[in-house]
């Protein structure tokens, strides 16, 4: 139970409104460790309780030590994404809600200076985008001096947005801080361990291994497709089927998205739609209304891989294939949650064969092939060359080379002469 972290009894209260039962494995590790003090470098599977692994120690700190003057925040979440931002402040919201401790969100997406509140009010924590807040204290709206716990979010998905820069300077001007903690989905890729090598102090390094509970169980297949046409039959298909009870359909483009769209609501499969560039109110009521189930299937860029968090998601679709394997457990991440059974279906054309063959050389696990009847390709599955490995030569050939090469050279030098 959490009564065991020596937690103040108004947290156990908004632990208890949160619904939460009994601690996840990771914050199980977390909680003393962070509630010590200690810098964390923490790895974890999407779903696994993760987000109020940060905040309750950063909570605690904040109940410990009461601010004696008003100010600037003094906890500071850095997230990839306004969504996750956002869904990060009312998870805030909720344990902190018997508390006297100020939650406050700046992300872009919103007109610049339409967070004049919280930059003159003051403020406990301070969940924010790296870009944004980055204005605010280039223009000297934003101080960090003040911070005191710094906690970075699915830090490997801020690295590969492009945010190293921006990160390096805000943790700079929160040189002051005490604790850092960062979170990740994977540590593989993207220079995760080398960047928190140089933000962390002396940190404990801890690795979830979730519970057969918490870890749901993904299934997994493709079908393959002769082309667009084949795979928007296919997917208008698996749409209609009865188990299909909420979906998120992932595209690579803007303009892919919109398409579909329009090709859903043709198909009378209503749907809403997600994508970076939107405006954040429409963004906002897109996933309201997809959490409220008034609509059940989502079309999204990778804008929403990280960024949703809705646990009765029964179906991730992938029309088009992500570029990067690490792309796709972020993906298929969002079905599974909170213990729930989940599926993950690609619809695969010739030339996505090659990103068939690094997912299941990442994953370790060959997805499996699956046909509707009244669907099935014309074509069989496209084999994706196989490289050949490079043969090492032996030191006698090296050198036999490099004699053959000082011949030809001392041939065309005596030629010149």
């Amino acid at each position: 139970m959490f009564e065991q972290f020596d937690l103040d009894q108004d947290l156990i209260g908004g632990i208890a409104k949160a619904g939460f039962k009994k601690p996840t494995s990771i914050q199980q590790l977390v909680l003393p460790e962070a509630m010590d003090g200690k810098d964390i470098l923490a790895s974890a599977p999407t779903g696994t309780g993760k987000t109020a692994a940060f905040l309750l120690p950063a909570a605690q700190h904040l109940l410990d030590y009461p601010r004696t003057k008003p100010g600037f925040p003094r906890v500071l979440v850095l997230s990839p994404t306004r969504e996750l931002a956002l869904q990060i402040s009312e998870q805030n919201e909720l344990l902190t809600a018997h508390t006297n401790i100020k939650t406050g969100v700046i992300t872009g997406g919103v007109n610049y200076g339409s967070h004049k509140e919280i930059l003159t009010a003051t403020t406990d924590m301070l969940i924010a985008t790296p870009g944004r807040l980055m204005e605010y204290i280039e223009n000297e709206q934003f101080d960090a001096r003040e911070i005191e716990i710094l906690i970075l979010d699915e830090a490997d998905r801020m690295l590969d947005m492009g945010f190293a820069d921006t990160i390096n300077r805000i943790i700079g001007e929160a040189r002051w801080r005490k604790q850092t903690m960062l979170f990740s989905a994977t540590l593989e890729g993207a220079g995760v361990i080398k960047f928190a090598k140089d933000i962390l102090d002396e940190p404990v390094y801890l690795e979830a291994n979730p519970s057969r509970k918490e870890k749901a169980k993904i299934h997994q297949w493709l079908h393959l497709a002769d082309d667009k046409q084949h795979k928007l039959e296919l997917l208008t298909n698996i749409l209609k089927q009865e188990e299909v009870e909420r979906a998120v359909v992932f595209a690579n483009k803007r303009e892919t998205v919109q398409f579909l769209s329009g090709k859903l609501y043709s198909a009378e499969i209503p749907c809403v739609w997600l994508e970076g560039k939107m405006p954040q109110d429409k963004r906002n009521s897109a996933v309201e209304r997809l959490r409220k189930g008034e609509l059940n299937v989502l079309v999204a860029t990778d804008v929403a891989a990280r960024g949703l968090d809705i646990d009765d998601i029964t179906h991730v679709i992938n029309f088009d294939m992500p570029r990067k394997a690490d792309i796709y457990l972020h993906r298929i991440g969002r079905t599974g949650r909170a213990g729930n059974k989940g599926t993950a279906i690609s619809l695969v054309e010739a030339h996505d064969m090659l990103a068939i063959g690094k997912i299941e050389r990442y994953t370790k696990e060959r997805l499996q092939r699956r046909v509707i009847d009244e669907l099935r390709p014309k074509f069989k599955e496209a084999k994706v060359p196989m490289k050949k490995p490079k043969v090492k030569k032996s030191a006698a050939q090296k050198k036999a080379k490099a004699k053959k090469i000082a011949k030809k050279v001392a041939k065309k030098s005596a030629k010149k002469k």
